[in-house]
């Protein structure tokens, strides 16, 4: 015997069987792994005195019976830094009010020197370094590449312009 199947039933036979397997749920996506840490930055590398900003404010010049002297700061009332001649003892006081310490570092551009310091006199502390006339270092001050630096330890470094006033105070020290 021979069937014949029609061409309509043959037709739902075969699609039926062509159904595709169920379809299953996408597998979740596999978890990112945790970025690598980053290396820390470098610190900046330290910015010598030459380079660093100036401390804002002027030279003021100022003469009295005992001498004269030479004054940094923003405002007259105020002085971060002063030169002064005690002429009677032809001698320099550097004065950075302050913490007093144990040595004041003065940077020019021809080198750098450690002077022996300590607390000035007075109510407000303050550090002082005083220096003989004719120390040369004063000349290296007053004629420093447009500015020079005054460190001490405990307080911020001062960057200094190397203006006519401190020059002036020397000299009338010296004369």
């Amino acid at each position: 015997m021979r069937f014949l199947l029609s061409p309509v039933p043959l037709a739902a036979l075969l699609l039926a069987s062509c159904v595709g397997a169920p379809e299953r749920p996408a597998p979740a996506p596999a978890p990112r792994p945790a970025p690598a840490p980053q290396p820390a930055p470098p610190p900046p590398a330290p910015v010598e005195w030459q380079d660093r900003a100036s401390t804002p404010g002027d030279w003021r010049y100022q003469a009295d019976g005992a001498g004269s002297a030479a004054l940094f700061g923003a405002d007259p009332q105020g002085s971060l830094f002063v030169i002064r001649c005690e002429k009677a003892a032809r001698r320099i006081v550097l004065l950075r009010p302050g913490v007093a310490a144990a040595a004041m570092t003065v940077r020019t551009s021809y080198g750098a020197v450690n002077w022996p310091a300590g607390a000035a006199p007075g109510t407000l502390p303050a550090t002082q370094a005083i220096r003989a006339a004719s120390d040369a270092t004063l000349d290296q001050i007053a004629y420093s590449r447009g500015r020079f630096a005054v460190e001490v330890q405990g307080l911020p470094a001062l960057i200094l312009p190397a203006w006519a006033e401190v020059a002036r105070v020397v000299e009338d020290c010296r004369a």
